[in-house]
């Protein structure tokens, strides 16, 4: 595969999403090609990824001075704490705003160091470099950074877009079957927000893209890239129109925070789960047909690894869940705000409902 090219154009910053093979070892050409200049550049690493593409990177990035800040990639770390030790060390080694800060890791790296980027002297040069599948098809893209609190997940952050997102494709066969999994969540998601032939390939090529098999992984990267660069344009900081891409997150992360974000559900395994119950509660809604429900449905099922939320919860769970989908930051009044699905690529995003009734539905889908 050659070289694939995105370019994004927010009202705030014009940049490109490079998506490749083997890429990494070109970092210093491709800056260049960008016009993406510093004098100093700290790397900040999630520690999970191999050394071989640690060195690759450190080696082929030419520029005056580079430091290594080695980053432990939890839930539990996406925290204040995190984006202070950040800070004094920029602090300490005296960057400034036209130097840059690279995150080379997944989801949790990027969205720490961005808002780390974002913050620091009102903001840095930050450029992000995702290795995990989920962070390549959603998370890097479109400027959203942010870290957890005690009420819940993503609370507390900033839109910053970096200057430019780099996706090595061929780093992606270093992970854990869990973890690709975990980046078809968002695959699958945006193929519910565009259109039914995107979900098609995806159910007809499921067996290839998990096994990130050519050319199927590519195209399912890649299309997912640019629906959410046509929604980003659009709706830059969530106004309207983005708020799609939050199908299946208003129970996902109240799960996650539940569970205290512990290995039990990672993000991509909480947002499959959501999926199921909002075209669950679409189809309960006579929002969704039957017909497509038992097609999303079935596909889903595709994913075996996949826990039932009985496994995960118990009944006495469901008010600890209920009060994080409260704090859920889409919510504009008393009610909870969920995201469900009328048809593919027709989103509902203002569906309110109280929490009585919302638990009433969590409860049965406990014991089914």
């Amino acid at each position: 595969m050659k070289t694939y090219n995105i370019k994004i154009k927010t009202k705030t910053k014009k940049y490109t999403i490079v998506i490749g093979h083997n890429i990494i070892k070109s970092i210093s050409s491709i800056l260049k090609k960008h016009n993406i200049f510093f004098r100093k550049c700290l790397i900040v690493i999630d520690k999970n990824i191999p050394s071989k593409f640690k060195s690759t990177l450190i080696k082929n990035l030419k520029t005056n001075k580079k430091f290594i800040y080695k980053f432990n990639p939890s839930e539990k770390n996406k925290s204040y704490k995190s984006v202070d030790q950040i800070h004094k060390f920029l602090f300490n080694k005296r960057f400034n705003r036209e130097d840059c800060v690279i995150s080379f890791g997944g989801g949790i790296t990027g969205d720490v160091v961005g808002f780390a980027s974002s913050t620091f002297k009102r903001g840095i040069k930050f450029i992000n470099i995702p290795s995990t599948l989920l962070s390549q098809v959603d998370s890097s893209i479109g400027g959203k950074t942010g870290i957890n609190n005690n009420f819940g997940k993503n609370l507390i952050g900033s839109f910053y877009q970096p200057e430019l997102v780099i996706s090595d494709i061929k780093i992606l066969k270093s992970l854990p079957k869990r973890e690709i999994v975990c980046g078809y969540a968002e695959i699958l998601k945006s193929s519910l927000i565009d259109n039914y032939k995107n979900f098609y390939f995806l159910d007809k090529n499921f067996k290839n893209i998990i096994q990130l098999e050519s050319p199927f992984i590519e195209k399912a990267l890649i299309n997912s890239c640019k629906l959410k660069k046509t929604i980003v344009e659009k709706d830059e900081v969530e106004k309207n129109l983005r708020k799609v891409l939050n199908l299946g997150h208003t129970f996902a992360h109240a799960y996650e925070s539940s569970l205290n974000f512990s290995n039990k559900l990672n993000h991509g395994e909480a947002v499959i789960l959501g999926i199921k119950n909002a075209i669950k509660f679409s189809n309960i809604k006579n929002i969704l047909s039957n017909k497509k429900f038992k097609l999303i449905n079935s596909h889903i099922e595709k994913i075996t690894s996949i826990k039932n939320l009985s496994k995960l919860f118990k009944k006495k769970d469901i008010n600890k869940i209920i009060n994080f989908m409260k704090s859920d930051k889409k919510n504009k009044s008393n009610k909870i705000n969920i995201i469900l699905i009328k048809d593919f690529g027709k989103i509902k995003t203002d569906f309110q409902i109280n929490s009585d009734k919302l638990k009433k539905f969590l409860l049965s889908e406990l014991n089914n």
